[in-house]
């Protein structure tokens, strides 16, 4: 029934403007369509990321988002590091740490947090 749209990830955030800045100028997402000061869609790839203002922004404790890149993981990690994002490290069985990357057998990902505190990661191989 569903397996045939498209879906689209939606994160709460405090501030909606230090929200724009970050996914749009670290993140380098683009705007679709900004309704006021309530929200933001922007464009990922074919894919869409609202965020819209909420009272209960980060208080997710798992991740909200994932990116899937491939071969490009650690070079977008370099590229994030440089642009000042401050990636979280996890201690888990079965996993060996690279720098700011977490490689699981070929499955590599690496996590880190938006201005509220949303986990946000990005997966490769």
């Amino acid at each position: 029934m569903l397996g045939g749209t498209n879906a689209i990830a939606t994160v709460a955030v405090k501030d909606l403007k230090q929200a724009r800045e970050f996914y749009e100028g670290v993140l380098g997402l683009r705007v679709k369509d900004a309704q006021g000061s309530e929200a933001i869609t922007f464009e990922s790839g074919v894919t869409h990321v609202i965020v819209y203002r909420s009272d209960y922004a980060g208080t997710n404790k798992a991740t909200a988002i994932n990116w899937m890149l491939g071969d490009d993981i650690e070079k977008v990690v370099a590229t994030l590091r440089e642009k000042g994002v401050t990636f979280e490290h996890y201690d888990m069985p079965g996993l060996t740490k690279k720098g700011d990357v977490h490689v699981f057998g070929t499955f590599k990902t690496a996590w880190f947090k938006d201005p509220d505190g949303n986990i946000l990661a990005l997966m490769g191989h």
